[in-house]
């Protein structure tokens, strides 16, 4: 997976360099997740504005780095998502699970 891992104050930003986050690269970025979890970082920033398709898999490579955020205390936070991959949120009701900023920039002042 093409992605790039950039620390800013106390969050950890995940930029995505991908196209699609489907059922070829979204294992990688679960345990890329997993890790920075595990590692002691608490605040995962996931910026997603070069994604332009998401799948059942990315989806829950997401919902699983969520779901490691409540285990470690910690907060995963998602940025810059492109129309197509908004309605998949929206279609499958995680906009309500997900805490979704327009920016990254938006996402770091909160």
């Amino acid at each position: 997976m093409n992605l790039t891992i950039e620390k800013i104050k106390d969050v950890v930003v995940l930029h995505i360099k991908e196209e699609r986050l489907d059922a070829h690269n979204s294992g990688e970025l679960k345990a890329e997740m997993q890790r920075l979890f595990e590692e002691g970082n608490k605040q995962l920033l996931i910026e997603l504005k070069d994604v332009r398709f998401i799948d059942s898999s990315g989806l829950g490579a997401l919902v699983s780095g969520f779901k490691n955020a409540t285990t470690y205390q910690g907060d995963l936070k998602l940025s810059s998502l492109q129309p197509q991959v908004k309605s998949m949120f929206e279609l499958t009701r995680l906009h309500r699970v997900f805490e979704i900023f327009p920016s990254t920039a938006e996402a770091l002042e909160r």
